[in-house]
């Protein structure tokens, strides 16, 4: 018996590997041995390719393709109509299918609305990437990264708050969680409350603080 929801617009090709309380939406394509985690959810006309590999607690969004190469971790977050590729340089008239390039969504990712990830590039643990970006280069963990092509801006914490302000130890605090983090090296933030691998408290797991509350009064 089937422990996840499939709509009845949805297609579900075997065989396929879905976790428990994962929920496939209107018009959704999954195809032939695609390996699916626990309590995702797959919005309006999603596709996942052929052995894709998508780990739990996954969001993807409206209109969104994940094809064959795609790699993605726990906890990432998929904005509506983002873009994954998995050929650098296609043409329709060269097969390239034994050549497909892996791309890598690390754990508690964030890819906005519009934006388009280049395959081959790996997007680090709770890198947050804005709206319309185009990333085209490997993103350390807990990385801002806007524009076309995208650049690294700052740093944003696990809520998805930026981290502006150090104090005087030279740490920054997430101004909804409490978290500290420190740049360890340039380029290079950690957490210093929770390792990266480890799963949110769950009384810190519900949102209590909008983004643009952080900059009230400044």
């Amino acid at each position: 018996m089937e422990n996840y929801f499939a709509h009845p617009s949805a297609y579900v090709d075997e065989p396929c590997d879905i976790g428990a309380g994962t929920k496939i939406w209107h018009f959704a394509h999954i195809q032939p041995n695609a390996k699916i985690g626990e309590n995702c959810i797959f919005g309006q006309n999603t596709m996942v390719g052929s052995d894709v590999v998508i780990g739990s607690n996954v969001k993807v969004q409206n209109n969104v393709a994940i094809y064959t190469g795609t790699v993605i971790e726990d906890d990432v977050f998929l904005g509506p109509s983002c873009v994954l590729t998995n050929i650098t340089n296609p043409r329709s008239q060269v097969v390239r299918r034994a050549l497909y390039e892996e791309t890598l969504l690390r754990r508690g990712a964030t890819i906005g609305a519009n934006a388009t990830i280049v395959c081959g590039t790996t997007v680090g643990r709770y890198a947050f990437i804005a709206a319309g970006t185009v990333v085209t280069r490997d993103i350390p963990d807990y990385a801002l990264v806007v524009g076309v092509p995208g650049k690294v801006v700052g740093w944003m914490s696990r809520h998805g708050h930026r981290l502006e302000e150090l104090n005087a130890d030279g740490v920054y605090v997430c101004p909804e969680s409490g978290f500290r983090y420190h740049e360890e090296s340039p380029g290079v933030l950690r957490c210093l409350d929770l390792d990266e691998e480890s799963s949110l408290p769950e009384e810190l797991s519900v949102g209590k603080l909008r983004y643009r509350e952080q900059w009230q009064g400044e």
